[in-house]
């Protein structure tokens, strides 16, 4: 009986700590799948933002299809970019892909992601607004 008990109960701790490991490998993060993520949330901010400033240059009383044209460019021009920062994290092997010593690198490709994301609409907004104003 005694043998029983400890078979089980062995049995059980084991299936515990394998449960235990199996959730910290969950839980390791895969810099691709993150990656991919922040450059899908960056186009869609990126877009929104153009899509908002172009309205509100619209509503300024520019009625010319420039800014219609410029948001499509602009839209097309930073895909290339955001798929080059994706493509340097999906060509890795799944160990590297969970390799925590990639984690400055991951933060200066997704803060320089999110600056461009960011910065370039209000910056190109602020360069067309200059550009308009001397005209």
């Amino acid at each position: 009986m005694n043998e029983l008990t400890n078979s089980h109960g062995s049995g059980s701790r084991g299936s515990g700590n394998h449960e235990v490991a199996d959730q910290s490998d969950a839980k390791a993060r895969d810099w691709r799948k993150s990656m991919s993520d922040h450059v899908a949330y960056a186009l869609l901010v990126y877009t929104g933002l153009q899509i908002f400033m172009t309205v509100k240059a619209l509503g300024e009383g520019t009625s010319s299809l420039l800014p219609y044209v410029a948001l499509v460019i602009l839209v097309a021009a930073i895909i290339p970019a955001c798929r080059w920062f994706e493509r340097r994290w999906t060509g890795m092997s799944d160990e590297e892909a969970a390799d925590e010593a990639h984690a400055g690198a991951f933060r200066r490709d997704t803060v320089m992601l999110w600056v461009l994301a960011i910065g370039l609409p209000l910056a190109l907004t602020g360069l067309c607004k200059a550009i308009f104003a001397v005209i």
